[in-house]
């Protein structure tokens, strides 16, 4: 049996220094990041053969002569149409031309209301994002979620904080080109008007540790409410340009109530004309990757260059195999899955998740922290997740989404319409628990606290996350400590606030609550220290990736717990010169194998919630089976003295 490792160790560095440095240092030194990336390392490596594999998938429905309407003859036509660059140079941006002349027609702020929820139902947000989930107080039924949007910078601190003074420049500039290309007049004052209007938005925006609060970010509003919350804008224009059925309003949730408020008064105080153009940025910058080759170089040029520093644009059949990802979806993964995704794999994969769901009712068994009560409730929880592993038991129906051949902007407008009809016939009905929210050949996972469960797509169960043919211990330090890691977002700082029902009730106990407080609180403090290893210069921001680094604790220590009662049964061998408990720690270590553009690295400090690679690597350093492990000692990088250590699960 091979031992699954595939980095080669860097022997000038010392594990018991830097886990991270030691596995991955010498890929981090010979590897270049490819052009067309910001970022690249084990996910992207898996990302790129799925990738390959669609594409393999689709230039096949293209050259097939499956029939008018087939679900294979959707794929091949929608990726003809982005692929067909004489037709869409001859047009140039005309295909905006009808909806500018809309938006500049526009009489009221009522008018603007109604085109906003027209041009949503084409995949254009306005001032807010629109989706349909489950509501978080009454899990067996859909509701509508109304969140903050309508902003073109990456987060609401690029239009407020001075490191970000260099970006706003380049922005004003990059609409002022883009719109000129577009045909829009005095771009120079457009984009002054836009850049103005996006920061007063954005002035109103919640932070982004505030966003993720489950409890803060729910609040639940009658239609009548909605209107009182943001009187300005005419809510029943914005429904009937959304074409909503009856009713789907009546109760909504909305994310940041004081942000409605601010964009109300907002629409007031600046002039119609403002907004005009503000609604035909929005619409400009959102179609521009899918125009003439001027507007897609310049989209990428701020986009991909400034924002990133990604030198080069991707492939064009890159990027359209990523529409057709989008529109069409789980017609793709039902041809990936036939070719890619072996069934004893599944069978590998149930015994992984069994294992790590007993890993966890084990621990909460006898976690200190946790009191009789919670932990009753707790491992009712626990009982109740659904894993899903590899694709859908049901796949998503398409019959009545029309693709047209040559119609790339129409192909666009009326897959987003079909979502969007899609999500707005379910609201107030029960809940669909055979959907998934990834595709099969999307390299992730995830955990839907409203669901109570666990999914695991086919392209992720690959190595170095997952190798069949592969020993125990790196399979759970890889793939294991990820389920570890999606399972416990159920009992992280946010997850733990939904019950095994999925209704978003507080049901620890308040003493529970601030014992795990406490030791979340240490958490982001030694997060808050840590620097991205691409971009030492600047810090983690503890507070907003908490949720993601304690998933990571929590995956790698259980993880470590599911691999000792693996080994109850089959005891690991020595091999590559290592134990079975240190390739664990090591298979753990390769998984985070990877490297950013420092302006990349600087960007996801600012808005992503998962910490920079290096560091959830090198959280193995609280656990004292990984100090065991490699005999690390004072002095040593990795050590960390017990009382430092945090240990939550």
């Amino acid at each position: 049996m091979r031992s699954g490792l595939t980095s080669t160790f860097d022997s000038s560095i010392r594990v018991q220094d830097d886990l991270f440095g030691f596995v991955n240092n010498q890929w981090v030194q010979a590897t270049q990041i490819p052009d067309d990336r910001a970022r690249y390392g084990a996910f992207d490596a898996l990302r790129e053969a799925s990738e390959a594999a669609v594409r393999d998938i689709v230039e096949k429905a293209a050259a097939s002569d499956a029939a008018a309407g087939s679900p294979e003859r959707k794929v091949g036509d929608l990726f003809g149409s982005f692929m067909d660059t004489d037709a869409i140079e001859k047009a140039g941006a005309e295909p905006l031309s009808e909806r500018l002349s809309q938006i500049a027609a526009l009489g009221s702020t009522s008018e603007l209301a109604r085109l906003t929820g027209e041009l949503s139902r084409r995949g254009v947000w306005g001032a807010f994002a629109f989706y349909v989930t489950a509501d978080a107080k009454n899990p067996e039924q859909y509701i509508a979620y109304l969140g903050q949007a309508g902003i073109g910078l990456p987060d609401e601190s690029y239009y407020r904080e001075d490191k970000y003074a260099d970006v706003r420049e380049k922005y004003v500039g990059h609409i002022e080109r883009l719109s000129a290309l577009a045909g829009v007049p005095d771009a120079a004052a457009f984009a002054q008007k836009v850049m103005a209007l996006e920061t007063r938005i954005a002035s109103h925006h919640w932070d982004v540790v505030a966003t993720r609060d489950a409890l803060k970010s729910y609040n639940k509003h009658s239609f009548a409410e909605l209107k009182e919350l943001a009187p300005e804008f005419d809510w029943d224009a914005y429904v009937s340009g959304l074409d909503a059925p009856q009713g789907a309003f009546d109760e909504v949730v909305v994310g940041e109530p004081s942000y409605l408020s601010g964009l109300s008064a907002a629409l007031t105080e600046h002039d119609l004309d403002d907004w005009k153009a503000w609604l035909s940025w929005r619409l400009i910058s959102d179609q521009a990757p899918y125009l003439h080759e001027a507007m897609v170089d310049e989209s990428f040029a701020f986009n991909g260059k400034v924002l990133s520093g990604t030198p080069k644009l991707k492939e064009r059949w890159k990027r359209g195999v990523a529409v057709v990802e989008s529109c069409l979806g789980e017609v793709v993964g039902q041809l990936y899955v036939a070719e890619h995704f072996p069934p004893r794999a599944k069978e590998r994969m149930v015994e992984l998740v069994a294992n790590l769901i007993e890993a966890y009712r084990r621990d909460f068994e006898t976690l200190e922290w946790m009191s009789p009560q919670t932990r009753e409730r707790a491992l009712a929880k626990l009982a109740r997740f659904v894993p899903k592993i590899g694709y859908p038991d049901k796949w998503r129906d398409y019959s009545d989404l029309e693709i047209v051949p040559g119609d790339l902007l129409g192909n666009l407008a009326r897959s987003a319409d079909f979502e969007m009809r899609r999500q707005l016939d379910r609201i107030g009905g029960p809940i669909d628990r055979t959907e998934w929210l990834m595709t099969p050949q999307t390299v992730n996972a995830y955990y839907h606290p409203m669901m109570n469960e666990i999914v695991f797509p086919a392209a992720i169960l690959q190595p170095p996350f997952f190798d069949v043919d592969a020993d125990d211990a790196v399979n759970y330090g890889g793939i294991g400590a990820v389920i570890g890691h999606e399972i416990g977002h159920g009992f992280d700082d946010q997850g733990s606030r939904f019950d095994g029902d999925g209704s978003l009730t507080d049901w620890w106990s308040p003493e529970d609550r601030e014992r795990f407080d406490a030791l979340a609180q240490k958490l982001i403090a030694q997060f808050d220290e840590q620097s991205p290893a691409d971009a030492p210069d600047i810090k983690v921001n503890g507070g907003l990736t908490v949720g993601e680094n304690i998933g990571d604790l929590g995956g790698l220590t259980i993880g470590y717990k599911a691999y000792s009662i693996a080994q109850e049964q089959n005891p690991a061998p020595e091999l590559d010169g290592f134990t079975g408990n240190q390739r664990f720690f090591l298979g753990w270590s390769q998984v985070w194998c990877g490297k950013a553009r420092p302006d990349e690295a600087k960007r996801l400090v600012a808005i992503d919630p998962h910490a920079p690679a290096n560091c959830p690597a090198n959280v193995a350093r609280n656990l004292r089976e990984f100090h065991e492990a490699f005999d690390v000692q004072p002095g040593d990088g990795m050590y960390l003295a017990p009382d430092d250590q945090v240990r939550i699960f």
